[in-house]
């Protein structure tokens, strides 16, 4: 047997885990199942339709433990391994159960320079947990992530895959969690740089809920 086998450099999966979501819960309605075709009919294979169904299963059972990733595989007639392949690639996609609002802080170059690590370890301290863990009343899960590609409104975070708050400040951090706690989702900014305020008249999307203006970021405590 191969040396990597025997002492894998991550854990292996469990062949045979426990089933998480219930047996009479653990299906498509015909409606999703319907929407699963559509899906699976704008690409030649059915394979390429595995990150749509992934996210319409994720919204459905809250995260995709492996029953629900086999009952992927099975809607689009595509092996299992081709589905957890995708799911545990992506980050947005949540092996285990998470909180109702996941907080991920984005702690990449430009906003670990910008003060990402202090709003991570500022939520630490505000919720009572550490990275990667969820509050004991199952409201908030804490993530420390790559680059949201905002870095121009840095330092920044995504609720549940969602809406982004830019700018962050402690202040802004504790509105957010109060709003969250109340069942207020932060809207969607359209943020606008310099330019576009004296070139093109500020905001050019319809659809912005708020508008923001572009601030210079702050430094981070470490770099003072």
């Amino acid at each position: 047997m191969a040396d990597f086998v025997k002492k894998p450099v991550v854990p292996l999966p469990d062949l045979h885990p426990e089933p998480q979501i219930p047996a009479d819960q653990l299906f498509f309605t015909e409606e999703e199942k319907a929407k699963i075709a559509r899906f699976k009919g704008q690409y030649l294979e059915p394979a390429g339709a595995v990150m749509k169904t992934l996210w319409l299963a994720q919204e459905k059972f809250g995260f995709l433990p492996p029953e629900v990733l086999q009952l992927v595989a099975d809607e689009l007639g595509i092996p299992y391994a081709q589905v957890y392949g995708v799911a545990t690639f992506y980050t947005q996609y949540y092996k285990e159960k998470k909180g109702k609002y996941v907080l991920d802080v984005c702690t990449c170059f430009t906003c670990q320079v910008c003060g990402g690590y202090d709003i991570l370890h500022y939520l630490e301290e505000k919720l009572g947990i550490h990275k990667g863990e969820t509050t004991p009343d199952g409201l908030f899960t804490l993530q420390e992530v790559e680059c949201l590609g905002a870095c121009g409104s840095a330092p920044v975070l995504q609720v549940s895959n969602g809406p982004y708050v830019h700018n962050l400040t402690p202040e802004k951090v504790d509105q957010l969690l109060e709003d969250l706690k109340q069942g207020k989702l932060p809207p969607f900014v359209s943020l606008t740089l310099p330019q576009d305020e004296a070139e093109l008249g500020g905001n050019r999307r319809s659809d912005a809920e708020a508008v923001e203006s572009y601030r210079t970021p702050p430094v981070a405590h470490h770099m003072r």
